[in-house]
């Protein structure tokens, strides 16, 4: 994209650097989650077949999109002067979005845990209100919300990696366990409008914006971060073909009936199954300082401490820290709804962030380049930001359209 002789990772200086170990954990960590045990849901969505393919192509898409922002972003910092004249603007509504998204996934892994809690709580102590135990979780993502060093939070992605593809392998026993008939699946979707809702899980499974940035941007040698052997591609590959097998085979097993969380579908007496949800509950609890570690990392180097002309910045920023889980508690207490509240999330924030601001930064950039022979990168950006605007408009309308059915029912 053009000549310069300026480097941005030549002139990175970073206090405690990522190593490329550390950074593949904390993202295999950041994206596998909640998201997963909602790929059965999702197939439900598309049948069979149609959630293999689709599952392939949106994870290309959205891993593509993910690199392409990337490069951007390091050849717009290269030019240095590249839309300068609207830079400020668009950074501004690009943080927006973020904030919202990674507060979004928050409030979703806020209800995951809670949800997971009361079903114990309700054999082994007494029935409980949802509402009342997303309270208590709150009190208990507190302490782990105010270490503010992501390389401190490395040992608990560690731990939350053991703890859920433990959990998930239990699940993938329940799942084949009595396997009906296959004739009996749906292979493609019964609905048009059901594939947006299919393509809003698959990305909120898939993406974590903010945190594939923040890794990037903290590893020790991020040039090894992008490309088809980079860490991200093979954080990818890998999740894409654990999403296939996942949401496969729970929709196999269930069908129709599956829950917004496959772990919901697992027998609530049997003491395997408990410790499988209690393994997954506490995986997603560790999330949960990673997915909030970048709106706070944004309004706080971006905006409050900017040139960093506050006094007591540590002070200001547990404070943040501590209103941003009193907030999302509030939030997750008012619409305690798991199923449409990810698909609501996907798509909103990885449609803009993944296929439409990427493919929107290209053109702006390649404007007194080149878009390619016949212009193809124009067209296929082009592409994309009708795909990305469609999956906006649509997925989100779906994830709305249910919320509203779900809560007018009770």
């Amino acid at each position: 994209m053009g000549d310069g002789g300026y480097k941005p990772y030549d002139n990175r200086n970073m206090e405690k650097p990522l190593s490329n170990c550390e950074a593949f954990m904390t993202l295999l960590k950041c994206v596998i989650g909640t998201g997963i045990l909602s790929m059965p849901l999702a197939f439900k969505y598309s049948g069979t077949v149609g959630g293999v393919v689709m599952t392939i192509l949106c994870t290309a898409l959205v891993i593509y999109g993910m690199q392409l922002l990337i490069k951007c972003m390091v050849e717009s910092s290269r030019r240095n002067k590249c839309c300068r004249y609207i830079s400020e603007g668009v950074g501004c509504l690009v943080d927006i979005i973020l904030c919202i998204a990674h507060y979004g996934y928050n409030v979703v892994y806020h209800v995951f845990v809670a949800i997971h809690f009361k079903e114990l709580s309700d054999i082994y102590i007494t029935s409980s209100d949802l509402r009342v135990v997303c309270a208590i979780v709150g009190l208990l993502c507190l302490p782990l919300f105010l270490v503010r060093q992501l390389k401190y939070l490395v040992p608990f992605s560690i731990i939350a990696n053991v703890l859920i593809y433990l959990s998930l392998c239990a699940i993938c026993y329940y799942m084949i366990k009595g396997l009906p008939s296959l004739g009996e699946k749906r292979m493609l979707p019964l609905n048009a409008l059901d594939v947006p809702i299919f393509v809003g899980i698959v990305m909120f499974a898939t993406s974590s914006v903010g945190v594939m940035l923040a890794v990037e941007a903290k590893m020790a040698k991020p040039a090894l971060y992008l490309g088809w052997h980079g860490i991200l591609s093979l954080c990818a590959l890998f999740v894409c073909i654990t999403n296939i097998i996942f949401g496969f085979l729970g929709y196999w097993r269930y069908g129709d009936n599956i829950a917004a969380s496959v772990t919901i579908n697992l027998p609530a007496q049997d003491i395997i199954a408990q410790l499988t949800k209690l393994g997954i509950a506490f995986a997603v609890y560790f999330t949960y300082p990673l997915s909030g570690y970048v709106p706070i990392e944004i309004i706080i180097n971006h905006y409050l401490n900017k040139n960093n002309q506050l006094k007591h910045p540590h002070m200001i920023e547990y404070i943040l820290r501590i209103a941003f889980v009193i907030l999302v508690t509030l939030n997750a207490i008012a619409f305690p709804n798991l199923g449409p509240l990810v698909a609501l999330v996907g798509a909103f924030s990885i449609s803009l962030l993944n296929l439409i601001f990427p493919c929107c930064i290209e053109i702006c950039l390649l404007y007194h380049d080149s878009y390619g022979r016949l212009r193809w990168k124009l067209f296929k950006n082009i592409l994309m930001i009708i795909f990305g605007t469609f999956v906006l408009c649509y997925g989100s309308y779906g994830a709305i359209r249910d919320m509203i059915q779900d809560y007018s029912c009770k």
